[in-house]
């Protein structure tokens, strides 16, 4: 599973900025990282686990802004097409994480 988080916040003023910068930072201290500026994805191995990182962002969503979250399956992640221009790219090799039981 993937955890998709895009976002649209304000930063016209300088609690805006900070709002913005907290909740990016803190995004990626729960292990997600940047695909594209506002958009920001993790690897999850379980629909349990999505549900868990879900809820986290949720907690620490900002004020003011349009923030949206989205999980997809492997097999749905992995049929997007990624381009640079006019040139597909490659796209990354799914994220392989140990789990311990």
């Amino acid at each position: 599973m993937w955890v998709l988080v895009f976002f649209d916040l304000p930063t016209e003023t300088k609690k805006d900025r900070k709002n913005y910068a907290v909740f990016r930072k803190r995004i990626m201290s729960d292990g997600f990282q940047m695909f594209q500026f506002s958009m920001y994805i993790r690897h999850c191995s379980s629909r349990e686990n999505m549900n868990v990182h879900i809820q986290r962002v949720k907690n620490i969503l900002p004020p003011k802004g349009h923030i949206g979250i989205m999980g997809v399956t492997d097999k749905q992640f992995g049929m997007m097409e990624i381009y640079r221009g006019k040139e597909e790219a490659k796209a990354s090799p799914t994220v392989q994480q140990l789990e311990l039981f």
